[in-house]
């Protein structure tokens, strides 16, 4: 059995003559030929009200002026009715990354540990090693658990120093989600240990069905909200975080961005939210019939397989080990051939050799040519 981690990788350090990162990517962006599987951004959306909200922002130079250092009221009001959390306290923030940075922040002491799962969003790992005594990454890519984070397997990690059970859900990269039962068990085991349940919704609205801790650990979840996924706006850069008011006002005493929030984000936020409607049905249908496309694909191709299916999220991961392909061999062929998808060791220390993870919303021919181009670089690289 694979031991959980107790520690968070490290970030490597490229071979000399390599890109960065940040080289890579923006390379990667700045390719209009490339087609983006690698980030689990949304790409459906048309001509909206969330585009004329931000060019009525400009037109108007808004943006001279600082926002509200805690967000609009409009907006914040908003996103507490998407979620039927009216009695809550919120914070408006510089996307889901920075809320989960300032509740680990808040939160942890050095005595502390946290439960995280592999695979992951592993900068979750990283901000939890900054500041408490160990991160135990628990391993979850078993069909024995259904590849995701159950209570059982807290349970039996946990100890007295455990202060964080983070829950990522619908889980990135698998896609994996939870029961109404199971999000229950949580929550109780967050509120008779009396710790916190961070709950990272960023993917929700893809779900069949989804089920908000906060709902049944008031006083222990956390919930964390994004405008990158379901609305499109990854690139904005805005998000927010959602408890009960006394962990809303601990957190307000670190907040490094009291001059706000960019307001051409919250902007186009405001009006994401308030058309919703409108757009939202046509954008998670083209989604999932994407993903039926891929598994079709999948389906065809001897010794590979899709560990969750179907993912709650607008990703997937699609397991190579079967046909002795490294995941990021494939990444770096696809690339070649201008789709961008991701290797496993983005999201996983343990498993990141087994499987590339793909993301989907985005237009469905661009799908059918990764399918046609996943297909030849199978037949290739399995020799």
């Amino acid at each position: 059995m694979i031991q959980p981690k107790k520690y968070a990788k490290p970030a490597k350090v490229p071979p000399k003559g390599f890109k960065s990162a940040n080289e890579f990517f923006e390379d990667v962006f700045i390719d209009k030929d490339m087609i983006w599987m690698g980030q689990n951004t949304n790409h459906l959306h048309k001509k909206n009200f969330i585009l004329d909200a931000m060019i009525s922002c400009v037109e108007s130079k808004e943006y001279c002026k600082y926002p509200p250092p805690e967000g609009f009221k409009e907006l914040k009001d908003l996103i507490l009715k998407d979620l039927s959390l009216e009695d809550r306290d919120i914070l408006i923030t510089a996307g889901a990354t920075e809320s989960l940075y300032l509740c680990m922040n808040d939160i942890l002491e050095p005595t502390h540990n946290v439960i995280t799962c592999d695979p992951g969003y592993l900068i979750i790992d990283n901000f939890a090693s900054r500041f408490s005594n160990e991160v135990i990454s628990v391993p979850i890519y078993s069909s024995d658990n259904d590849y995701k984070l159950t209570p059982e397997l807290v349970k039996s990690n946990m100890n007295e120093n455990t202060k964080i059970i983070v829950l990522i859900d619908p889980l990135n990269p698998l896609g994996s989600s939870y029961t109404e039962e199971e999000i229950k068990e949580f929550a109780d085991i967050a509120i008779e240990n009396d710790i916190y349940l961070l709950h990272d919704i960023t993917y929700r609205d893809f779900a069949e069905k989804h089920f908000l801790a906060a709902n049944y650990a008031p006083d222990h979840a956390i919930t964390i909200y994004s405008f990158s996924k379901i609305f499109g706006m990854a690139g904005l850069r805005i998000g927010s975080i959602i408890a009960k008011k006394e962990i809303i006002s601990s957190i307000r005493t670190i907040l490094i961005n009291d001059l706000g929030t960019n307001v051409v984000a919250q902007s186009a936020a405001i009006a994401a939210l308030k058309s919703k409607d409108s757009w939202f049905e046509e954008v998670v249908t083209t989604t999932r019939n994407n993903q039926k496309l891929i598994k079709q694909c999948v389906d065809e191709i001897k010794g590979v397989f899709i560990p969750v299916y179907p993912s709650s999220g607008n990703m997937l991961a699609i397991d190579l080990k079967g046909v002795g392909i490294d995941s990021k061999v494939m990444a770096d062929y696809l690339l070649e051939k201008k789709v961008f998808t991701r290797q496993g060791e983005y999201t996983s220390n343990l498993f990141g050799d087994n499987y590339l993870r793909v993301s989907f919303s985005i237009p469905e021919k661009e799908v059918k040519i990764f399918i046609k181009e996943f297909k030849l670089a199978v037949e290739e690289l399995r020799k």
